[in-house]
């Protein structure tokens, strides 16, 4: 019987298209604490066949942290779990789609783990770098959602 707490949290989204870089500017803040073993912090960006191979690891756990479409307002954090078994493009906001990374895994033989969005309602995602004021607000909170979303996980889970 072994005791695993894998959980791979992954930022992703485009730093040059404005707010859509708000996985990359989460992952960033994320205090070394949080990155404890057993715990693997990466920025992805648009680098979704990358995040798709990874997953082929094994994890228990994957947190995504990603720019979501505007529905409510900007700056609008949502925490949720996600289907993997979606085929349903949709979950953010730019080129590198969940859904497809999902499918990918599935493609290549492997099974997605229970996934957590942390997301963040997107201003704009025109041509920039930097985040709008109403999403640059919403990053210590995602920092915590991860804090918790570890910490949730951190119940050993034993396998036989």
């Amino acid at each position: 019987m072994t005791i695993t707490h894998s959980v791979l949290v992954a930022g992703i989204g485009n730093i040059f298209l404005g707010d859509d870089g708000f996985g990359p500017e989460v992952l960033r803040r994320v205090p070394p604490d949080v990155a404890a073993a057993g715990v693997r912090l990466c920025d992805y960006g648009i680098r979704g066949l990358h995040l798709a191979y990874d997953l082929l690891e094994g994890w228990d756990l994957l947190v995504l942290v990603d720019a979501l479409p505007c529905r409510v307002r900007p700056g609008t954090l949502r925490v949720f779990e996600a289907d993997p078994m979606d085929t349903t493009p949709g979950l953010d906001a730019h080129a590198m789609d969940p859904a497809a990374v999902f499918a990918t895994v599935r493609a290549l033989g492997g099974a997605v783990p229970p996934t957590v969005v942390i997301g963040c309602e997107v201003g704009s995602v025109a041509e920039g770098i930097g985040l709008s004021d109403a999403v640059a607000a919403a990053v210590p909170a995602a920092v915590e959602a991860i804090r918790s979303a570890v910490a949730d996980h951190r119940t050993p889970v034993r396998r036989t």
